[in-house]
């Protein structure tokens, strides 16, 4: 039976419409095996021995999902060592702490070198301070040693363009600094003990660690910052070097082998997917929460941009 021109001209249309779908689903299916098995890959845990290494970036807050990870990289036979990559101006004080000890547990069952980056200052030295070993490029910032608590006043602002601030509360100290009120000889004097407080803190723990005496760690406690090589010429860092560095000193002092593979340990993000994060992010969550953990106190340092 032979076949006029139209009829072959749909049969070719059918033949290539179900050529093209049926590359789709191979494609679909391709995608999907290697999504599993990225999912698997991430969330199975690794059997043979291995460095890991833990990244903390960015600025620091109170984070209990880093801590979990930390401890959980502890409980880890198969972990025989811990780098900790730090690229960071550091953040709230009470996540520097934190952050301190979750390390020092760390390091009392496996042993930890923390790596300084491009930086690591503030609060993210103070996290450094709870490693074994601390090793830094020769251009990392490190250093400022310090605490800071920041506000503004307004009411001259005010008076100005005529608001009168009502401000009722229960004590003269209440909400101080308050924009909305004239900071006060008294009121300084109440936040610089709260300053001064957990600094002494802060020098007591440099002083420990680094085995250096009280009175020189009040001196490059100034809040000045530091590159790489002057921190190791006061003795606030061990080495100068990277990852290679890191792992000579773990097989020279804790004979850990130079050949085991260095494998990123990481925190398990609770959304379900990068859609959840573009979605935040666009509701101004991400920054509006971010903003809310580092009210207080901070341990950061901010180069003035202006």
């Amino acid at each position: 039976m032979s076949l006029n021109a139209d009829t072959l001209l749909d049969r070719n249309r059918l033949k290539q419409q179900a050529s093209k779908w049926r590359i789709i689903a191979i494609a679909v299916l391709v995608l999907s095996a290697l999504f599993f098995l990225e999912k698997g890959s991430k969330y199975s845990p690794i059997k043979s021995d291995y460095i890991a290494r833990i990244t903390i970036d960015g600025v620091i807050t109170d984070d209990p999902q880093l801590t979990k990870l930390i401890s959980t990289t502890a409980d880890d036979p198969h972990a025989k060592a811990v780098l900790v990559w730090l690229d960071t101006p550091g953040g709230s004080a009470v996540g520097g702490q934190q952050l301190y000890l979750d390390l020092m547990k760390l390091s009392k069952v496996k042993p930890v070198v923390a790596v300084m980056r491009s930086m690591a200052t503030s609060a993210g030295y103070m996290a450094a301070l709870g490693s074994d070993h601390i090793v830094a490029r020769e251009g990392t910032i490190t250093g400022s040693i310090g605490v800071i608590l920041e506000a503004f006043e307004a009411t001259e602002l005010a008076e100005k363009i005529g608001i009168r601030p009502i401000v009722v509360k229960s004590g003269p100290y209440k909400a101080s600094p308050n924009p909305l009120e004239k900071y006060t000889a008294a009121q300084d004097a109440v936040m610089q003990n709260v300053i001064h407080d957990f600094f002494g803190w802060f020098v007591d723990m440099v002083a420990a660690r680094r085995n250096l005496p009280r009175d020189i760690v009040e001196k490059l406690a100034d809040g000045r910052i530091y590159s790489g090589k002057e921190a190791l010429k006061v003795k606030l860092i061990d080495e100068l070097g990277v990852d290679d560095e890191a792992i000579e000193w773990l097989h020279k002092t804790h004979d850990i082998s130079s050949s085991l593979e260095v494998k990123d340990v990481k925190i398990e993000k609770e959304s379900d997917s990068v859609f959840d994060d573009i979605s935040q992010m666009a509701n101004g969550k991400i920054g509006s929460k971010l903003l809310q953990r580092l009210d207080g106190l901070k341990s950061i340092w901010q180069p003035n941009s202006l």
